[in-house]
C-alpha cells in the first residue's frame, strides 16, 4: 500500500511539475506561421508596451481581457502563441493559460519574447 501512495504521489508531483508549461517556438518558426496566417499570436506586455511596438498582428491580451475569445479562431487545434518580455519573462502564462481555459490545444510560448524579435531584425508594428 506504501508503494502505492508513493507512486500516486510521484505521479501527481510530475503532473503538476509540468502543468501550464509549453512549448516553445522559436523566432524564425513563428515568422513562418504569420506569414503563412496559421497562428493567433497573443502579447502580454500590457497595453503601453504594445503600443510602443508589438509583432505584427499581435492581439494586446491587456486590452481584450476577458474579450479573447472573440480574438481567437474557432478551430480549437489551431496554433496560438503567447509572448512576454523574454526569456525571464513568465507573464505569458496568463495568455497561455486563458486561451487553454476556452479550449485551445495547440499553444506555444516564444520564449525570445519582444526582446528577441526585435534583436532578430523583425519588423514591430505600432498602434
Amino acid at each position: 500500500m506504501k508503494k502505492l501512495i508513493a507512486l500516486l504521489a510521484s505521479a501527481l508531483l510530475v503532473v503538476s511539475a509540468t502543468a501550464g508549461e509549453y512549448a516553445d517556438i522559436s523566432v524564425k518558426d513563428l515568422e513562418k506561421q504569420i506569414k503563412a496566417g496559421k497562428v493567433t499570436v497573443i502579447d502580454v506586455n500590457g497595453s503601453k508596451s504594445f503600443k510602443k511596438g508589438h509583432i505584427p498582428g499581435a492581439v494586446d491580451f491587456a486590452k481584450v481581457g476577458k474579450d479573447l475569445k472573440s480574438k481567437l479562431p474557432t478551430d480549437k487545434n489551431a496554433l496560438i502563441v503567447a509572448y512576454c518580455g523574454g526569456p525571464k519573462c513568465s507573464a505569458y502564462k496568463r495568455g497561455a493559460s486563458a486561451a487553454e481555459k476556452l479550449g485551445y490545444t495547440n499553444i506555444k510560448h516564444l520564449s525570445a519574447g519582444i526582446n528577441g524579435w526585435r534583436d532578430a531584425g523583425k519588423e514591430l508594428a505600432k498602434k
